[in-house]
């Protein structure tokens, strides 16, 4: 996948907040689709079609251990979502400190 389209990948998969539910929960370590799907009220094949999405963005992996096949974050590929927003840092960075000096001068007239 071209870094683009893989970028493209990862932020349509994050969009969803099942998907961040699901990247949440393997934070912890990997799961089964059935431990996946537990907090959810919606069914095993819509569970699986989140976990594609997730596992075409290359966010999560899929064992082979026979039926149960457990699901592993690939924060690897988070990285890739920490450099983009990287490079606006300076300018949020920049923001806040103004934030901070307009917020230290309205507190200066109103004492």
């Amino acid at each position: 996948m071209e870094d683009v389209e893989a970028l493209d990948a990862v932020f349509a998969a994050l969009a969803n907040p099942t998907r961040r539910a699901i990247l949440s929960r393997l934070a912890e370590g990997e799961a089964t689709v059935n431990t996946l799907a537990e907090p959810f009220k919606m069914s095993l094949p819509a569970i699986s079609k989140h976990l594609r999405v997730l596992e075409q963005a290359e966010l999560i992996t899929r064992g082979k251990d026979a039926q149960f096949r457990p699901c592993r974050l690939n924060a690897e590929r988070l990285k890739d979502v920490v450099h983009w927003t990287e490079q606006y840092r300076h300018i949020w960075d920049a923001r806040f400190d103004a934030l901070d000096r307009a917020i230290e001068d309205f507190k200066g007239d109103h004492e």
